[in-house]
């Protein structure tokens, strides 16, 4: 379960629809990643021993990257969630719906991280490199960082989630 970022975090159907596709995004994030790190540092393809680990590698353990997924989640709770069901003319129930625009907005928003190199770098500390990685930690917090960066939020232990005062 994820925890409450702010005091109206209340969409439950939301939440539960994003835990649903919490392991699938994440997979195409890697996998994502894997593409972006190749076309930016060897867009001839040449085959060498790192970027031969790079394609060779299959993501087994998303859990380090759940913390950054459960961040963006409640960031999307915050700025578009509703509490409030709306009538879906479609005939869809409301999950699938949240699921879609979801989904929409996490491959969104994780393509436009991957435009960075400091992302791509966390991303891959994470994932393929940690288990010769010992500061994971610092990889988790730089992608958080950069995605609260990005959205102008803080989150804060006690308050939550709370807009940054730009000046």
């Amino acid at each position: 379960m994820i925890r409450k970022f702010f005091p109206l975090d209340k969409n439950y159907l939301l939440e539960e629809a994003q835990l649903s596709l919490q392991d699938t995004l994440l997979t195409q994030l890697v996998e994502n990643v894997k593409i972006c790190h190749q076309q930016i540092h060897n867009p001839l393809g040449l085959e060498d021993a790192f970027s031969q680990r790079l394609k060779k590698y299959q993501t087994k353990n998303l859990k380090p990257l759940y913390n950054f997924y459960q961040n963006l989640a409640g960031v999307y709770r915050y700025k578009y969630g509703e509490n409030q069901l709306e009538f879906a003319w479609d005939g869809r129930d409301h999950t699938e719906k949240y699921k879609e625009e979801w989904s929409d907005s996490f491959v969104g928003w994780t393509t436009e991280f991957c435009k960075h190199e400091l992302f791509i770098q966390a991303v891959l500390d994470l994932t393929v490199f940690l288990p010769e990685n010992r500061k994971a930690d610092l990889a988790e917090n730089r992608m958080n960082h950069f995605a609260l960066k990005h959205f102008e939020v803080k989150i804060h232990k006690s308050r939550g989630i709370v807009q940054m005062k730009v000046a």
